[in-house]
């Protein structure tokens, strides 16, 4: 039988380690025995033990198991249902899994996120939200988006910026000094943030041909010359960083019912955030870019990314927010101030996606075509840069409809 241990993060809890691995050929069985050995009460309990897999993502494997005991109510049967978190395949060049569970417990400590429960040998075991996973239609709705933008200004400003910092030894697993670029943007504390991430995974990009080469120093160039044009320290959080979820579709989105712990009494709508795999010290303004983008869902339907009337009063929520849970003094034009970034920014998860993409289309194993959609993120890079130096008007083309929505009023 496979041992169990606890591991102590860097905040001092511990957490339930099981040395067992997830096998994504026999699903249900061994989910079953993963949660059995968090929940060894229910194998003998009388009542059925569901297994269901939730089909929204395209890089893990997600299931809820819960136990029908006889008596209980379906919302008390969700209430102890425990969610099952498989990582992709390889995917560990991606993201840093030992960050990711410190980065969940950090939320849980906070209330912004559901308890963990155990990491196993490739993934993780953590306590179900009951509530409605959203859709990118969903997104678009205005109780939806007010709700988004209170809960990210709530994330922002309780979330401690240097709760996953390692500035002594490396860059997001990377040496500082191990690394091909000498640029400020391997200097910028604390690391990890979303620059580093960035930097890892342009260094993980193939080179095998001459093809490849050149791509991956295209790529290079551009990442470099965005840190240069965009890191500044103008907007909430500490030296222009706050920590991050970075990864806010409309799958990671919970809908919580009315009668939650999170509601309020006026019925106004309420979200909590799930999965924490990117979450990393980020500009305000990265985070909730990328969430724009997301409003386009995998097929980045740009007719309904969010319009300048929409942007504005999104950030006045977020900022009420997260003044209402912060005690650092925010500058009066700090309105204008995230508006002007964000503008900045739009172009920046284009990027951010497409290297990720390129990657994925090597390594991942799921049924999804990586290497087309990492050309589509790229080119929404490509053609914020072209309205930014002016080229794409020079040339006489057409504005492409992700800028031409992104100007509406």
């Amino acid at each position: 039988m496979a041992s169990t241990k606890a591991n102590t993060n860097r905040h001092g809890s511990s957490l339930l380690h099981l040395d067992a691995t997830f096998d994504n050929k026999n699903v249900d069985d061994s989910a079953i025995e993963l949660v059995y050995r968090i929940q060894p009460k229910w194998r003998s309990a009388p009542g059925k033990l569901e297994v269901v897999k939730f089909t929204d993502g395209i890089t893990n494997t997600l299931l809820k198991v819960g136990k029908h005991l006889p008596g209980l109510t379906a919302d008390e049967i969700d209430r102890d249902s425990v969610l099952l978190r498989a990582y992709g395949n390889n995917t560990e060049i991606l993201i840093d899994r030992d960050r990711e569970a410190i980065s969940h417990a950090l939320c849980a400590e906070r209330g912004l996120a559901p308890p963990l429960l155990a990491r196993f040998n490739n993934g993780l075991l953590y306590r179900y939200i009951i509530g409605k996973v959203c859709t990118p239609s969903d997104l678009i709705r205005e109780p939806v988006w007010r709700a988004v933008a209170t809960r990210l200004g709530e994330w922002h400003a309780l979330l401690p910026v240097d709760s996953v910092a390692d500035n002594n030894k490396t860059t997001n697993g990377h040496a500082v000094n191990g690394t091909s670029s000498k640029s400020a943007l391997m200097l910028r504390l604390p690391v990890p943030n979303c620059w580093s991430v960035m930097q890892k995974w342009v260094s993980a990009l193939p080179d095998d041909t001459p093809k490849k080469k050149a791509r991956k120093e295209l790529i290079q160039g551009e990442l470099d010359r965005s840190f240069q044009d965009l890191d500044n320290e103008r907007g909430p959080g500490v030296k222009g960083f706050v920590f991050g979820h970075c990864d806010l579709l409309s799958a990671n989105v919970i809908m919580l019912p009315s009668n939650s712990a999170d509601s309020k009494a006026d019925d106004t709508l309420k979200v909590s955030f799930i999965d924490y795999e990117y979450a990393t010290p980020c500009p305000a303004t990265f985070d909730i870019a990328n969430h724009f983008a997301e409003w386009g869902g995998y097929d980045c339907d740009y007719s309904m990314l969010p319009t300048k009337s929409i942007r504005r009063q999104f950030l006045i929520d977020y900022l009420e927010s997260y003044k209402a849970h912060s005690d650092k003094p925010m500058p009066d034009n700090m309105l204008e101030v995230l508006l002007e970034e964000i503008d900045r920014w739009r172009g920046m998860p284009g990027l951010y996606w497409g290297i990720w993409a390129l990657i994925q289309a090597t390594i991942s194993q799921i049924d999804f075509d990586y290497a087309s959609y990492a050309e589509v993120r790229l080119g929404e890079y490509f053609a914020w840069r072209a309205e930014e130096s002016g080229s794409r008007t020079r040339e006489g083309l057409d504005i492409p409809l992700r800028e031409r929505r992104w100007a509406e009023e």
